[in-house]
């Protein structure tokens, strides 16, 4: 059966509008709003039933004149389907409005507690308050504060004093009453007259539903409508309406009749009603008849020498207004006996004779009334006291809480937990809504920490740990699970909400004195002050200074259903502070400054709901003994349906066997807590976010390179992790990845120390370092668990290799959880960051051991072979490139697997460099030594590897740096692996030509890969190395020429190559600024080259013209000697500014004078060569008769710079810088005489 609770579960009972066709269907209408105009006034009305227990209308039987109502029906007060629990609730018989009432509705309304609705309560204390400008009687409500909700319950005073003589509670306001109120304050029974209504009104209603108009008596002996007295009433009702001081819903009894004493919801209907602006939540028992005629009515008995009075008037229109009744019949009596019926729609009652009002002066009395209770009643948890005494004018409002803390025990207060309950519940609630918005945070953290202001953490742990939880949950809100909603039954025991309200003057209150009119002694106890009720009427006389929306809710009280813990699901936002200046918690949600504050709080919180844990865990000795006839619940589980987590926990147990972490007694909880309690849930729950706070400080403490710090928290995270592990009997997949990224996390602060070890002692003070909470939070986690599970993954070790080894530990150990939970393919991001690092730390640790090899190849220079130490560190580097290289290409990270296969070329370079040295050493240092076979063996295998990595790449647009990085050390490798074989020619096993080709190949190929027309930092490193293998490859073939006797077309090829390899060469390093030696280097190889070619030539003017060539060559090295004098008159200039300075700065670059002083004394040699070969052969041609005139010229030319070059070279006391000044000008010279010759036209 559908909950009947739900909203529109019953439409309102009245058309939309407020009369009714005749013949109408009894059907209910649809839930219209309907408007009053009443006395030339418009009111605006809407209601909607949001529950109803009510039987299907029935109609109304129209008794018989003369109808004698003081004759009981046959039916009377039993039940019936047609009157419902009304009947029985009209003789009061029942249990008396609780005053816990409105906390009841509240709890079966959750969702409009807090922001939808402003007043909770009793429909007849709304019409009391309504009344108060009218009626003389007394007014004493008690009214709670939730959020924008105002509760409004009855305090019956003489309930409550009677109740203080007999237990002792409430002696605090009975002594305060008497000393400002009433000092001669005593109880007044109820009068005969009272009790004689009620009779006759209950059975007036029984002979309505009766139908027959006959009087029916019944024995007297079991006729149960026989009012009891007075005094045995008052002893029935006094007893049970008011509830025991408030328990732990945990400890309320199973038994049935422990639900009187409990929060219940006994209204009939509970109707959201919308009274001008102001919406009401309204619980109401007024019968409703309807059919034929009458779709709804509502029936009422009046004395018929009695006239209808203003209160009477108020109390139907309200009624009915709430209700959405459109009509009201009235049945006239006199002493008993009845006269006639009157049929009055509800939009004439305010213009009944003799009860004539103004519904815009009731709509001005509810607004103020509501504005002067929210303006006054701001402290949320805490009680307030609306009081007026009978005949008084004036309206007080006492802060109850304020005077109980005055108190010793301030839990004498019975509203103080239902209260705090309530508070947790709507915090709940909001927080179980799914598309709650941030803004909303305030409120609920404000609900929450006053909840936790009114509990003693003695007596209600579970909701304090609950609500600082909950607290700590506002930091990451996600979509919680949905609370299951049961039904709250309903019973035939409603409170009694329809009576009639007659006139009451001072001396006829029933319910005793509550004071004369007279005003009290002493006002500083109360809040506020109405000082007439003549105000109320007064259009905004008590204007709220907070927002009206207008609710003004008017609930059921409902049964309270056992506090159940939530389970809600983390999120990441902010805790919000205290308001400094009220002391009340502040509804705007705050503004960490940062992450560790944001977290701190959230840690503050954990740690108060473990205290309530611990604290309420009782021990071993404390627990009752076990009941011989009660049987042990043993809990079976299908292990089809448990199949999943018990996997889970298997492969977690052989994980934690393999990384070293498994401990004896690892499931068992070392304080005692029985698993499945609601201590086992929460302090699950705690802990485990305990674990997400400190992980997150350990993840902003690494953004801030504060790495001792964040190991620090990271391992109070793994702890708490740990803990939560020991405790837990059911692995959740969730929880696992929180373990796998919490040991991400760990491997990346290993990572940074291993590399910022010069700070060391700094990170070992942060890491030693730890605040008083962090402490009471390992100290309860030491209560469940030693915590040693991963404790070698947060050591602060010393050593790099470890920290490096444990680092990558914590990624293995992350990737085999995200493997054998299954969260590889739910979680595919994190399973790529987890490969990353791990193919990123193995890289670290391949490179470490790469680089040691390398120094113990550097200091075991003379030694004779490799040592096994080094092999082994080779070995321990590969295995490290190879996992890692595997473990990018697992994700097709091209870039990185790139990166990894350059570094493997490069350990194979070392080993290749490692056996070079060895073949050094056995062949001794001025032995000639080959290039080895092993060297060979390495230099392939990086050449291979580096291949590989391009291949990786594809294209250079994937990533031009690293393209650009693995080409050049790719050239580079080529380029030494042939150096190497041209300098140290394997010729005992190749020939002379096998090995010039294999040369060539690989300088051609280190020309392939060597870059030089991209513009980048690389590209001069890229020229020099391209016009060095030029220049070594014409060096090669000029070699080769000399050398080569035989075969011409062999010789001209390698005469072609030599002279295009010197050319390129040239070229290249006249692009350089910084090369002027390798410059001057090859220009007098090309001029030597030509002087070899010239030593094969027979004519003179063939030897004329390669002289000439030589020449130039000559002339083109002009640029080399002013690049070398720029330098050197640079390195002059810096000499003198060093003697004025403290110390010359090394970073300056300086030629290498002495290769200088060596090249330039070969230039003078063969400068003083070609010109003296030059003179000879001019002379020689001068004799005959076809001699030139600038042959003339060129001579003369040639004799005055050779003469000059011998004066010069003679000097042995010229400078460096002078010499090249000699140079220089020479060279200007040429070139003069040059360009001279070729001006002049040749002779005619």
């Amino acid at each position: 059966m559908a909950d009947p609770r739900e909203a529109g579960a019953e439409t309102p009972p009245g058309p939309s509008g407020l009369s009714a066709l005749p013949g109408e269907a009894a059907e209910e209408p649809a839930p219209q709003g309907s408007v009053l105009l009443v006395g030339g006034n418009e009111v605006k009305s809407r209601a909607v039933v949001k529950y109803s227990s009510a039987p299907p209308r029935a109609a109304f039987a129209r008794l018989e004149e003369k109808t004698d109502l003081k004759l009981p029906p046959a039916n009377w007060l039993r039940e019936s389907a047609k009157l419902g629990p009304a009947g029985t609730t009209i003789l009061g018989n029942s249990k008396r409005s609780k005053p816990f009432s409105s906390f009841g509705m509240a709890y079966d309304f959750i969702d409009s507690v807090g922001n939808d609705v402003d007043v909770v309560s009793d429909s007849e204390n709304i019409k009391k308050l309504l009344k108060i400008p009218y009626s003389k009687s007394h007014v004493s409500m008690a009214v709670h504060r939730i959020g924008r909700t105002l509760l409004l319950d009855e305090l019956d005073i003489q309930e409550l004093f009677m109740r203080s003589s007999q237990t002792g509670d409430w002696t605090w306001l009975k002594e305060f009453y008497q000393r400002l109120i009433d000092q001669k304050w005593q109880r007044k029974k109820k009068s005969k007259e009272h009790w004689y209504q009620k009779a006759i009104l209950s059975k007036f209603l029984y002979y309505s539903i009766n139908g027959d108009g006959a009087a029916q008596p019944v024995p007297s002996a079991a006729e149960p409508g026989v009012p009891p007295s007075p005094d045995q009433t008052h002893d029935d009702t006094e007893g049970a309406s008011w509830p025991a001081p408030f328990e732990m819903p945990s400890s309320v009894s199973d038994d049935p009749s422990a639900s009187n004493q409990g929060l219940k919801n006994d209204f009939v209907r509970n109707i959201l009603w919308t009274f001008e602006d102001i919406h009401m939540l309204v619980g109401s028992n007024m019968p409703i008849f309807g059919g034929g005629r009458y779709p709804a009515v509502s029936l009422r008995l009046r004395d018929n020498n009695k006239p209808i009075n203003v209160l009477t008037g108020i109390d139907y229109w309200l009624d009915n207004l709430i209700c959405n009744v459109p009509e009201l019949v009235m049945c006239f009596h006199v002493n008993g006996i009845v006269q006639k019926y009157e049929m009055i729609k509800t939009e004439e009652i305010p213009n009944l004779e003799n009860s004539n009002f103004s519904t815009k002066v009731i709509k001005d009395i509810a607004q103020n009334i509501l504005s002067f209770l929210k303006s006054n009643c701001t402290k949320e948890g805490h009680t307030y006291w609306l009081f007026k005494a009978s005949g008084s004018d004036i309206v007080k409002l006492y802060d109850l809480t304020t005077l109980c803390e005055e108190t010793e025990d301030k839990y004498q207060n019975p509203f103080t937990v239902p209260v705090a309950i309530l508070l947790y519940k709507v915090a709940c609630n909001m927080m179980m809504k799914k598309n709650q918005n941030k803004k909303h945070y305030g409120t609920i953290r404000t609900l929450l920490l006053n909840c936790l202001k009114l509990l003693d953490k003695g007596r209600h742990p579970q909701i304090i740990a609950s609500a600082n939880y909950m607290l700590s949950e506002l930091f990451q809100l996600d979509e919680p699970k949905k609370e299951d909603n049961s039904d709250s039954p309903l019973n035939e025991n409603s409170d009694e909400s329809y009576s009639e309200e007659e006139e009451e003057m001072p001396d006829s209150d029933e319910n005793g004195s509550y004071g004369s009119t007279s005003d009290p002694p002493d006002d500083k106890k109360a809040v506020a002050v109405i000082k007439s009720v003549g105000e109320l009427s007064v259009p905004e006389k008590y204007k709220s200074i907070h927002q009206i929306r207008g609710v003004l809710s008017l609930q059921t009280s409902c049964y309270l259903k056992e506090v159940q813990l939530l389970p809600f699901v983390f999120i990441k936002s902010l805790i919000e502070r205290l308001d400094t200046e009220t002391g009340q918690p502040s509804c705007a949600f705050p503004v960490c400054h940062d992450t560790e504050e944001r977290c701190r709080l959230v840690l503050s919180y954990v740690l108060e709901g473990l205290k309530s844990v611990d604290s309420s865990i009782k021990k071993e000795s404390d627990l009752p003994a076990a009941d011989p006839s009660t049987p042990i619940p043993l809990k079976y589980e299908d292990e089809s349906s448990s199949g999943g987590p018990e996997c889970l926990e298997k492969q977690m147990a052989l994980f934690l066997d393999k990384m070293g972490s498994l401990q004896k007694g690892r499931c068992s909880t070392q304080s005692g807590m029985t698993p499945g309690s609601w201590q086992h849930k929460m302090k699950l729950q705690l802990i485990l976010k305990s674990s997400k706070a400190y992980y997150v400080l350990s993840d902003a403490a690494m953004s801030l390179r504060k790495y001792g710090r964040a190991l620090r928290y990271i391992k109070l995270a793994l702890q708490s992790h740990d803990t939560y592990c020991c405790l837990c009997t059911h692995m959740l997949s969730e929880v696992l990845l929180f373990l796998s990224q919490y040991l991400t996390l760990c491997g990346d602060i290993q990572l940074m120390l291993a590399q910022n070890a010069n700070n060391r002692a700094a990170y070992l003070e942060e890491f030693n370092y730890q605040t008083k909470e962090d402490q009471e939070i390992l100290h309860s986690l030491h209560r469940e668990s030693s915590c040693q599970g991963f404790a070698w993954a947060t050591d602060l070790s010393t050593d790099l290799e470890c920290q490096l080894a444990v680092s990558c530990k914590c990624y293995e150990a992350a990737n085999e959880i995200l493997l054998f939970s299954d969260l590889k393919s739910q979680n595919p991001e994190h399973h790529v960051q987890v490969l990353k690092r791990m193919g990123n730390i193995r890289n670290e640790i391949g490179v470490f051991y790469m680089n040691q090899a390398a120094a113990i190849q550097t200091e075991r220079a003379v030694n004779k072979s490799v040592s096994a130490a080094e092999q082994q560190l080779w070995k321990k580097s590969f295995s490290c490139f190879e996992k890692g290289i595997h473990n990018f290409e697992s994700i097709d990270d091209a870039t990185n697997a790139a990166l990894l296969l350059c570094n493997t070329g490069r350990l194979m370079r070392i080993c290749a460099q490692a056996h070079g040295v060895t073949a050094i050493a056995t062949g001794g240092e001025d032995a000639r030594r080959e290039f080895s076979p092993e060297e060979a063996l390495y230099y392939n295998k990086a050449i291979d590897y580096y291949l590989k990595a391009l291949r990786s790449l594809g294209t250079r647009d994937v990533h031009p740096a690293v393209w650009d990085s693995v080409s050049w050390e790719l050239s580079t490798t080529y380029f030494t692996m042939a150096t190497l074989q041209q300098d140290y020619a394997p010729l005992s096993r190749k020939a002379q030509e096998q090995v010039e080709k294999e040369v060539s190949e690989a300088m051609m190929k280190s020309l392939k890969y060597c870059d030089v027309d991209t513009a980048s930092a690389r590209q001069p490193l890229c020229q020099y190395r391209a016009a060095t293998i030029h220049h070594r490859l014409a060096s090669m073939y000029h070699s080769c020429l000399r050398n080569q006797v035989g075969d011409e077309h062999l010789r001209k090829q390698h005469r072609v190559l030599a002279d295009l390899h010197y050319g390129k060469a040239v070229k290249l390093f006249q692009l350089l600024k910084d090369a002027p030696c390798e410059l001057l280097r090859v220009q007098l190889e090309r001029v030597a080259f030509a002087e070899f070619q010239m030593a094969s030539q027979n004519s003179s003017a063939g030897k004329l013209k390669t002289l000439s060539g030589a020449l130039d060559i000559m002339m083109k090295t002009e640029r080399a000697f002013q690049l070398m004098r720029k330098e050197l008159a640079g390195e002059g200039d810096q000499s003198k500014s060093d003697e004025s300075a403290s110390a010359p700065d090394p970073s300056a670059a300086s030629l290498p004078r002495e290769e200088v002083v060596k090249l330039l004394s070969i230039f003078e040699s063969r400068l003083a060569f070609l010109l003296l070969q030059s003179i000879k052969l001019l002379s020689s041609a001068k004799k005959k008769v076809s001699h030139s005139e600038d042959e003339e010229g060129q001579l003369k030319t040639n004799k005055q710079m050779y003469s000059q070059l011998l004066r010069a070279t003679a000097n042995q006391h010229a400078t460096l810088l002078e010499r090249i000044d000699v140079i220089l000008h020479l060279m200007g010279q040429l070139s003069a005489g040059k360009e001279a010759s070729e001006a002049t036209p040749p002779p005619p």
